[in-house]
């Protein structure tokens, strides 16, 4: 009988597990999906029972199509930065918050007072915003203190699900550095760190490196999952660095690049920095980090423009609105006749970090219309994307060689195309559409003794269909307006953006 692991991505909306086998093939899937809650503007929270629900739904789906037995270990990739308090027996004691929770900006300016923004950086390999988890748990110990001084453990989506598997309160450190609590470089929680915020370490799970068993299936996750008891859970990481190992980004000046709601790109680097132009992150592969670079209003740009611009495209027989538009889209010149865009629609993070920012759009005239403003949209998170992989180039001296595209936006050869001639980075496009979910199996892969590490079992697993290179001619127009136009344009308006936002907030 073949041999298979699983790969699980429990993301935001959905939880994916995957069977694969040892070439990378995907053999079965199962999927199941749960709400996303919104109690207040700019507060985004989820019932982590329902991460548990969607896991056991999703494994019975798969197991449901082959063989228990079959089964050599599991691991787990996850969102990242969402968290939950539980008590002793990992019960959730309210709802989870997670990564897109904007609700605890007045901590962050706390938090820089108390520890520092440079110091926090150093330390924790991420700059001071509302992202990592502290900020959330600093208001919870502002707004819900009774709540705080019930909680047994503080735990990331791996450490809760790993806790529901196998009863132990443990987590990967790769899962657990987006939190903003760890010791990047001491590979400990960050004592003194969460000392100064009132806390203490024993108030978070066991660490382990990825890539590591952390622990067994017992009898009780065997009966709601299907799964054998005593089947090997492995340490993953967070979905952003297990898509780059799905992706075989991990070394020889290879990105990957996650054309998906946001757009995330990530090296993996032997040696330690922290710089504006990247948060500093654990590698999948144990010792070594993964520098990401974020573009929050990455496919949910080019979604927001179909949403609200070619709703008259929806009832073109069975061709997508998208579709559509890229055919016209292609027929447009590079520059799309000087219309240029700034694709802040969610803010910025690296390189500016700056949750007052929002987007521009600059260069209109009549003679500009719907199909040029969408290539705009794709060549303005292009043009970012030079902007962050040339900062990151820049502050580590490591330069991009090629991007390895994956994710929903990756199917589009326009989009792909462009990148290529505005960056001047070849494109190869992932051979699979769950390159997350295959980095979490090829770190299983590694931990049934399939393949003696995770380079050699990435190389074997992970493949590329179809190549874009930089068209030399193309590549000249966006130099021009590259250098000249974007690269000035969002610090030259910066300061009027923020008074918009402070205008716009009746501020």
């Amino acid at each position: 009988m073949e041999r298979i692991v699983i790969g699980v991505d429990s993301s935001t909306t959905a939880c994916k597990a995957i069977a694969w086998d040892h070439e990378g093939r995907a053999v079965t899937e199962g999927r199941a999906t749960y709400p996303l809650l919104q109690p207040r503007p700019n507060w985004y929270e989820q019932d982590a029972e329902q991460w548990w629900d969607g896991l056991c739904a999703a494994l019975r789906a798969l197991l449901s199509q082959t063989d228990a037995t079959q089964v050599d270990a599991l691991c787990i990739t996850h969102q990242r930065e969402s968290f939950v308090p539980v008590d002793k027996k990992g019960r959730p004691l309210r709802n989870a918050i997670l990564w897109l929770d904007e609700r605890s900006r007045p901590q962050v300016t706390f938090l820089e007072e108390r520890i520092g923004r440079h110091r926090f950086h150093q330390i924790t390999g991420k700059p001071l915003t509302t992202n990592p988890s502290v900020t959330k748990i600093a208001w919870l110990m502002e707004h819900e203190p009774e709540l705080v001084a019930r909680t047994y453990k503080f735990l990331d989506a791996h450490a809760f699900l790993v806790h529901r598997l196998t009863g132990a309160f443990r987590t990967s450190i790769a899962s657990a550095d987006p939190m903003g609590l760890v010791d990047m470089q001491a590979d400990a929680w960050a004592v003194r760190l969460i000392a100064e915020v009132g806390l203490s370490p024993d108030q978070f799970p066991k660490l382990i490196l990825p890539g590591r068993v952390i622990g067994f299936v017992d009898d009780r996750a065997a009966a709601a999952t299907g799964l054998p008891a005593g089947l090997k859970v492995v340490a993953g990481a967070g979905d952003g660095q297990c898509a780059g190992l799905g992706a075989n980004a991990i070394g020889g000046g290879r990105a990957s690049l996650n054309l998906g709601t946001a757009v995330v790109s990530g090296v993996v680097s032997a040696d330690y920095f922290t710089e504006p132009a990247f948060r500093t992150l654990y590698a999948p592969i144990a010792g070594k980090y993964f520098l990401e670079t974020v573009i929050q209003g990455g496919a949910f740009t080019v979604s927001w423009f179909v949403d609200q611009f070619a709703g008259d495209l929806g009832d073109s027989g069975s061709v997508a609105p998208e579709d559509t538009l890229e055919t016209a889209a292609a027929d447009v010149p590079p520059g799309s006749l000087g219309l240029v865009v700034v694709p802040y629609w969610n803010h910025a993070m690296t390189p500016y970090w700056d949750p007052a920012a929002s987007g521009i759009t600059i260069g209109w005239t009549g003679a500009h219309g719907r199909a040029h403003f969408y290539r705009a949209i794709l060549e303005g998170i292009a043009f970012e994307q030079r902007l962050l992989g040339d900062g990151l180039a820049a502050a580590t001296g490591q330069e991009i060689k090629e991007y390895v595209a994956l994710g929903g936006g990756s199917r589009s050869d326009l989009w792909c195309q462009i990148v290529a001639d505005v960056t001047g980075v070849p494109v190869v496009r992932a051979a699979t559409a769950e390159a997350t979910c295959l980095g979490a199996g090829v770190l299983a892969a590694v931990a049934a003794q399939w393949y003696p590490n995770a380079v050699t079992a990435a190389s074997t697993m992970t493949g590329t269909a179809g190549r874009f290179e930089p068209a030399p001619g193309t590549q000249a127009i966006y130099d021009q307006l590259y250098n000249q136009v974007y690269r000035p344009l969002f610090p030259t308006l910066q300061p009027l953006l923020h008074r918009l936002t402070e205008l716009a907030e009746g501020t």
